[in-house]
């Protein structure tokens, strides 16, 4: 029997929303950049992918029914769901016993040990991505650059754009002369052509994702559009003091995670604010970290940091913003 959603104390509002059915649609927005992943990617794409599902599926299974001593719940399909998103922060060549051990962290550590679905504070995916940044950073930031064809095995590594784009103006020079000397291009970022970790390569994919989680009404726009905004606004303006100091805002929104997080991951309902008041003022937050820390922090990738950290405030923006109580005037 499919779970039901227990969403806030009565009165109850019933309708035929389940939580595998949420979660599957959230894994059916996301097949598109998985696919286009496995094509620039090759076999490996599907290996870390199959890895980070089956541990974290396991590890939920293991400790539900060994430890806590209850049913086991994986059929509501989220942990599976969370071994997809981690998979797709990772890049396409790490090693496999890595992959294994930031799945057990994120399901044992992150979502298990705070009560399961529905109690966890921040986004296992999210946290299991910064674990391995921090533990394994050699591995968690050698990307494999795309090539044609899933059994292609001649992978080159190399570095992200945004890193790429970070070292060059450390070294003196302009943005443009960056893109032009790389060929970077954003018909490459659009569709996929570029070195990062395999879920991030393709904006359009991710974008036909969001189509399809807000006609099913998976997600609402506000949290995923007032990340963009708050960062096209963001980089925009310094890209305008000095353009050949500060990459323009359409670099910034088509490289790196953003589009993922903001879509995939920024919108978990656990995660973040009740209230569309609170998810604005989230969302603004998650821009103008991911901004700072691509600025000025060691990392040139802010997106995950900025929702771990805003993930952090969603309890006191829930009790500072909190809905209108049922029948009151």
């Amino acid at each position: 029997m499919e779970r039901k959603l227990i969403i806030s104390p009565s009165p109850h509002i019933h309708d035929n929303v389940t939580t595998q059915r949420l979660m599957r649609d959230v894994i059916i927005a996301l097949l598109p950049a998985f696919l286009v992943s496995a094509y620039f990617f090759g076999v490996n794409t599907l290996l870390v992918t199959l890895v980070s599902i089956a541990v974290c599926t396991g590890t939920e299974w293991a400790l539900q029914k060994y430890v806590l001593k209850i049913r086991p719940t994986i059929s509501d399909l989220s942990a599976a769901l969370t071994g997809l998103l981690l998979a797709m922060n990772l890049p396409s060549g790490i090693p496999l016993y890595i992959v294994a051990i930031g799945a057990v962290f994120a399901i044992g550590v992150v979502k298990i040990s705070f009560g399961g679905l529905g109690s966890n504070l921040f986004n296992p995916a999210i946290a299991g991505r910064i674990f391995l940044l921090i533990s394994f950073p050699v591995a968690m930031t050698s990307w494999t650059l795309p090539s044609a064809g899933f059994f292609a095995t001649d992978a080159a590594t190399g570095a992200t754009p945004l890193a790429i784009m970070s070292h060059g103006l450390a070294d003196g020079h302009t943005p443009q002369q960056i893109m032009a000397e790389h060929g970077f291009s954003y018909f490459h970022m659009l569709f996929g052509q570029i070195g990062g970790s395999f879920g991030e390569v393709s904006a359009l994919a991710l974008l036909l994702g969001f189509a399809y989680l807000l006609i099913r009404k998976v997600i609402t726009w506000h949290i995923p559009v007032t990340i963009f905004l708050t960062v096209a606004i963001f980089t925009g303006i310094f890209w305008l003091i000095n353009p050949s100091k500060y990459p323009d805002p359409l670099f910034h929104l088509l490289t790196g995670g953003l589009i993922l997080g903001a879509i995939f991951m920024a919108t978990d309902y656990v995660t973040s604010p009740m209230l569309k008041t609170g998810a604005v003022i989230y969302a603004v937050g998650i821009g103008i970290l991911t901004c700072v820390i691509r600025y000025w922090g060691a990392f040139p990738e802010g997106i995950s940091f900025a929702i771990l950290i805003m993930n952090a405030t969603v309890p006191l923006i829930n009790m500072y913003l909190k809905p209108k109580r049922f029948g009151k005037k």
